[in-house]
């Protein structure tokens, strides 16, 4: 993105160049101007929701301790903060990683959800027994193809005939969510779950358990893990430096010789991967088979925890327990201030938009400033 302080890129320190603590001060200057814009653009919306709350005779100060309370204050809400922090991760780097081109995908609703009903296909023949190992191994390959796939749709769409990645995105969800439905609802529904429709269930066998000690399934630790490794892959390796690369200029990426297409594609293909994944252990992980639930908003919400995050991969795993917290505690905060269970998604789409106002505030403060050209950070 445009102005975006984490997405520029490095320049070379030579002899002329700026030395070693020039370029620590000027990534100190940078992530000063991250934090402040950013907890300003917080802070006017926190006025805003509670301008809201009074309005609905509510008080802001107890919609702020039930927030506590329900998203981390007890050790069981922490750990419904981190099962719901998990697919956010997942999500958040399907919109981070083709960030980095420029792009702006907001399909991972839908690459999760077919991510997590082709897991469960991949179950279904072998519902009566089979090797466990090799039928994890099979859901999983299935979710990261279909989700890559779905996006990588996206990605080709944008090189070949200059589709809006945005728009695509967006209207791929809604199909994917329309071929799961119809196949759940259809071929593929358990007769035995008369009820809610739904695919067989994938077996006790095959689900994927929880950390020693808590109520957490492993999919959190495969999140921060591929956050890890995405950012070592779009800062530290020559794939990431041509994505950023072709991000902020792609005439001059094409002028070096860059295949742009191809990276576009891959950046796309490796998003949909992502989401894919989260639709896996939703599957493996909470739900045990494929059904509607699927579709419940986290490839929607993961669009606010990148944006928080200002695409940095490492910086999406605090912001999605963050996000995760406050979902967690909407049920309590419905039942105790007797406001709708929405009222959560109201105070996310609040904060999204100020987010997106503060993009306008980069560069724009003296304090900030530098003459010389900024250093990766």
């Amino acid at each position: 993105m445009a102005g975006d302080p984490t997405q520029t890129i490095p320049q070379p320190v030579t002899a002329d160049g700026p030395s070693d603590r020039d370029a620590r001060f000027v990534q100190i200057k940078q992530w000063a101007e991250l934090l402040t814009i950013s907890a300003l653009a917080v802070l006017g919306a926190a006025v805003v929701f509670s301008l809201l709350l009074l309005v609905l005779g509510a008080s802001p100060g107890e919609f702020l301790a039930l927030l506590w309370r329900g998203g981390f204050g007890t050790w069981f809400s922490l750990q419904n903060t981190l099962v719901r922090a998990a697919p956010l991760i997942f999500t958040a780097l399907a919109v981070a990683i083709p960030a980095q081109l420029g792009l702006v995908i907001i399909g991972g609703e839908g690459a999760l959800v077919l991510g997590g009903f082709a897991a469960a296909c991949a179950a279904l023949p072998f519902h009566g027994g089979g090797s466990v190992p090799f039928v994890m191994a099979a859901m999983i390959a299935s979710a990261l193809a279909a989700g890559g796939l779905w996006i990588g749709i996206v990605g080709a769409l944008r090189h070949f005939r200059g589709v809006n990645e945005t728009i695509s995105s967006l209207l791929m969800s809604y199909l994917a969510i329309a071929v799961m439905n119809y196949f759940v609802d259809g071929p593929l529904r358990d007769p035995a779950s008369p009820i809610k429709s739904s695919t067989l269930p994938i077996g006790d066998a095959n689900m994927v358990g929880n950390i020693p000690g808590t109520s957490v399934h492993w999919g959190l630790v495969v999140a921060i893990a591929l956050a890890s490794a995405s950012w070592v892959l779009m800062r530290r390796t020559t794939f990431g430096f041509a994505a950023r690369l072709t991000g902020g200029n792609v005439r001059a990426a094409r002028a070096q010789g860059l295949p742009v297409g191809g990276l576009i594609i891959t950046a796309c293909a490796l998003a949909g991967a992502c989401a894919g994944f989260a639709g896996y252990f939703e599957v493996a992980a909470v739900q045990g088979r494929a059904n509607a639930s699927l579709a419940t908003g986290y490839g929607f919400s993961g669009i606010l925890v990148s944006f928080l995050a200002r695409h940095n991969a490492l910086a999406i795993v605090p912001v999605a327990i963050l996000v995760g917290g406050i979902s967690a505690a909407g049920g309590l905060i419905q039942r105790r201030l007797d406001l709708p269970d929405a009222t959560v998604l109201v105070l996310q789409g609040i904060v999204f938009v100020f987010l997106l106002v503060s993009e306008t505030l980069y560069g724009r403060f003296a304090v900030f400033r530098s003459k010389r050209s900024p250093s990766d950070i």
